[in-house]
């Protein structure tokens, strides 16, 4: 397919645009630790567990260290001072401090500290380099689904249920799988333990589900005789320590958006953009490929009016990954087939959009989302729907596909919707396997002429945001039409201002020495 006629200058300047409102971000942002990211540090240290009341160590102590005053120095100078002292794992000196016998305190000798926490976060880096690595082993020797690939959800509540619906997915054809994660977890201010079994609309997001399902996949995918991609949310009040399970345990994707935590779940700003920057990250250090959630802008906002809010975030989202370490590669960029099925030639407009993206960010690995908003509980009008999705996914070269659901709207899918859904997307795409490379753009056409126009705006957005900043734009509800505020919302109480002396050994190793970093 030829290119749609796009002004290169044009997109050049919204790029520039997207990247001065995230670096002002970043900078004002550069002053701050939260508890999740210093829990996280501690995960990466080897703390993990819980108490005797099944609250997590890590948080035991976090808390331990906010009431010593210590936490603005950073977590890991104090708990591997204590390790050194002792001849202790960090493992030993968390439950030295949930039970009491153990009063952490500012090390002695400071450059002995880091130097100590370096070498500890080290061998933490080592593990997650290797589980990096066995993944392109894998992928090499067992080879991966051609794109796009195909995406699919399980979600039981009960995870052993989840490992049984994934291996039949997987055995029917799906790339990767996606454990939803349970209703709320986004706003629990901590990360569950242990294997579970009573999720709500979903299966808990912890690190021995993450284990138990990365082993089922690896599996299976021997049998099918592709690599398999296991994906899970790294968003919400813990989003780092997700990030760093993850990685420990080798997931492939993760959800981790820069503000999807601030529009849909009301978690204070400041939380969130601190909080994504240390996640995203880990996730470039770990291989992970994150995927962003601009698609559900477009289930409270109008699809076609609000086009270019999609692509603003996109941007901005972009910027925000280039300085947490990711690669193009690994930005899943998300966006989605949600037009009224009533507008006059909304297959042209759905079209429109999706090359837009794909030209805007030509190295991007895209997620493309199926109809939702729009789907009534009618299957066979369902069907089409999601047919003309999966035309639009091939025909644009989408990476990403999650799979359409005709019983979207009526309950969560079974087992047989889902290999329908499997089946129709399979059909599409090989029936329809080179029809990009057949075609042509008409030049100055609709389509065209529609991608040029919510390109402009997008590039007039940013331009605007940058005058104001990014926390005022977002106030003013400029996306998603949801305002939020500075001050507002869940897990502000977490936010540290650091010491002049605050440290944490990870962003130096898994950014380089010379990176700047929160």
């Amino acid at each position: 397919m030829t290119q749609l006629h796009l002004e290169q200058a044009q997109i050049d300047r919204a790029r520039d645009s997207a990247r001065r409102i995230a670096r002002q971000v970043f900078d004002d942002m550069s002053q701050f630790t939260t508890t999740t990211v210093e829990r996280a540090t501690l995960r990466l240290l080897g703390v993990d567990g819980v108490d005797e009341n099944f609250v997590p160590l890590p948080n035991r102590v976090v808390s331990h260290l906010q009431e010593q005053e210590l936490l603005q120095y950073g977590a890991a100078s104090a708990v591997v001072a204590a390790m050194e002292t002792h001849g202790w794992s960090a493992q030993q000196v968390a439950q030295a401090v949930a039970a009491g016998t153990l009063r952490l305190t500012r090390p002695g000798d400071e450059a002995a500290a880091r130097a100590a926490a370096e070498a500890h976060a080290s061998r933490a880096c080592v593990h997650i380099a290797a589980q990096r690595a066995h993944r392109s082993a894998q992928i090499q020797n067992l080879g991966e689904g051609r794109a796009p690939w195909l995406y699919l959800i399980v979600a039981t509540g009960n995870i052993h249920e989840d490992v049984v619906q994934a291996r039949a997915a997987a055995e029917q054809g799906a790339d990767i799988i996606a454990v939803i994660r349970s209703t709320g977890q986004s706003l629990l201010d901590y990360v569950p333990y242990g294997a579970t079994t009573e999720g709500f609309g979903g299966t808990y997001a912890t690190q021995e589900n993450f284990r138990l399902m990365r082993a089922a996949l690896d599996e299976v995918g021997a049998k099918v005789g592709r690599y398999i991609r296991l994906t899970n949310y790294c968003s919400g009040l813990c989003m780092p320590e997700i990030a760093a399970m993850g990685a420990v345990e080798r997931l492939d994707m993760m959800l981790n958006d820069s503000m999807y935590g601030i529009i849909f779940r009301d978690i204070n700003m400041k939380r969130t953009f601190i909080d994504q920057f240390f996640s995203r990250m880990v996730n470039a250090y770990a291989g992970i490929i994150i995927n962003t959630g601009e698609d559900n802008y477009l289930t409270t906002a109008d699809a076609y009016e609000a086009a270019h809010t999609v692509l603003a975030s996109q941007l901005i989202n972009e910027q925000f990954a280039c300085l947490s370490g990711l690669q193009p590669d690994q930005m899943g960029l998300g966006h989605a087939f949600e037009i009224a099925p009533e507008l006059e030639n909304g297959f042209l407009w759905e079209l429109a959009h999706a090359q837009l993206v794909r030209q805007v960010f030509p190295d991007a690995c895209l997620k493309y989302m199926p109809p939702t908003k729009h789907m009534t509980g009618n299957i066979f009008k369902g069907q089409v729907q999601d047919t003309l999705f999966n035309i639009v996914s091939t025909v644009t070269q989408q990476n990403i596909h999650l799979l359409g659901m005709m019983t979207e709207a009526i309950h969560t899918p079974f087992i047989q919707d889902r290999f329908l859904a499997i089946q129709n997307a399979k059909y599409v795409f090989s029936t329809m396997k080179d029809l990009h490379a057949e075609i042509e753009f008409k030049r100055g056409g609709q389509i065209e002429q529609r991608a040029q126009a919510v390109l402009a705006q997008a590039a007039q957005m940013l331009a605007d945001i940058e005058e104001i900043g990014l926390p005022a734009a977002i106030g003013q509800g400029q996306f998603a039409d949801i305002a939020r505020t500075p001050t507002g919302g869940k897990g502000l109480d977490g936010v540290i201002a650091k010491a002049a002396q605050y440290y944490n050994p990870f962003p130096a190793l898994m950014l380089g020495q010379g990176a700047q970093h929160v």
